[in-house]
């Protein structure tokens, strides 16, 4: 999974995405357009599992992160300049909350509502130009001979159109299967999931919770297709310099449960409609990545090809009564353990032993 970050110039963007992926990008690099970096997924329940196992390699799912150079009012124009954000599954917007003296805003002030409609705003005007271009090809084509495939599309591209003209992006619209599978391959900006990170104060880490409420900023909440997370970005770049055990006391001092950092990545695979089950044994303890709903012979195909085409059956078992049991035979005796078909839906935490052909 590919995540885009972007924001409007000094908001904190570049530091999220070396707190993320650990990047060590110096001064030139930090100014180049586009740099790509993969976070890991936080996931304890791994290396609660690990421990049972001991295995030779722990491997745990990853987010790939693009960090845009800032991006600014009537960039949509340049049309190079937003390519690598066509390629992403999903949108991470930056809003700059905080005020410092020492870092001016490209606005002149802090406004983090409209910063967000205004890049909003920026995707949508490069849909539409895009969506201006396809209707005229189509109505030429259907001019020289009538398409009911054509003509469908026309009719998608129109109400595409109208949404945009009404300042509604098109992650915001509902469209049935054959028409999502339309409209997927053009890549529309506008269409990709939007996670909000709010970047906050040192003075607001204990009040993250309330953030949308203290800022005004109740009209990012409830979108379709839209998420929003709070995050302290100085306090995040200082937890991720810190071992393991002294993050948690600084987590702790601060009287948070867990890092921005574990939320955003959490709020990013609510957010895909994305799940984890877990493999397990002395070679790998491992972590996949699958859409939720996924039955099991299609999440057999996320380790490989050739066991969803070879799929037996699953032996499932919850990764809480597995630890418990202590062993997988353990777990057996205790009957916590499942044989599935092909058709049972994956669920979040599962663990599960692959049986195929070939």
């Amino acid at each position: 999974m590919q995540t885009g970050i972007i924001g409007l110039p000094q908001v904190g963007k570049t530091t999220l995405f070396k707190i993320l992926t650990r990047a060590k990008l110096d001064e030139k690099a930090a100014r180049a357009a586009t740099h790509v970096g993969v976070a890991r997924v936080p996931e304890p329940r791994l290396e609660q599992l690990a421990k049972l196992y001991n295995p030779k390699k722990i491997t745990y799912a990853t987010v790939e992160y693009v960090d845009m150079g800032g991006m600014v009012k009537e960039g949509a124009k340049d049309s190079a300049l937003l390519a690598p954000l066509r390629e992403v599954d999903a949108l991470a917007h930056v809003l700059r909350v905080f005020d410092d003296p020492s870092v001016a805003h490209s606005a002149g002030s802090i406004d983090p509502l409209r910063d967000a409609e205004v890049l909003d705003l920026e995707l949508m005007f490069s849909d539409l130009d895009q969506i201006a271009r396809r209707i005229e090809r189509v109505e030429k084509d259907l001019k020289k001979k009538k398409e009911p495939i054509l003509e469908q599309e026309l009719v998608l591209l129109h109400r595409c159109k109208a949404a945009i003209e009404s300042e509604k992006p098109l992650r915001e619209l509902e469209f049935n299967p054959e028409e999502r599978k339309m409209i997927n391959g053009y890549k529309f900006l506008s269409q990709r999931p939007m996670l909000y990170v709010l970047n906050l104060g040192d003075d607001e880490v204990a009040e993250l919770d309330t953030a949308v409420e203290r800022h005004n900023l109740s009209k990012l909440v409830g979108r379709p297709n839209t998420a929003i997370v709070s995050i302290c970005g100085r306090i995040e770049a200082e937890l991720a310099e810190l071992e393991p055990a002294e993050a948690a006391e600084m987590l702790a001092a601060y009287g948070l449960k867990s890092s921005g950092l574990d939320r955003l990545i959490q709020a990013t695979y609510q957010l895909m409609g994305l799940t984890s089950f877990f493999t397990a044994g002395e070679p790998e303890v491992r972590a996949w990545t699958i859409k939720r709903g996924m039955n099991a012979q299609k999440a057999a195909g996320a380790i490989h090809s050739d066991i969803e085409r070879g799929f037996i059956r699953a032996e499932v078992v919850r990764w809480d009564d597995l630890l418990a049991a202590g062993s997988l035979p353990a777990a057996r005796e205790k009957a916590q353990v499942r044989l599935e078909g092909k058709e049972y839906i994956v669920q979040e935490g599962d663990v599960i032993l692959f049986r195929h052909s070939g």
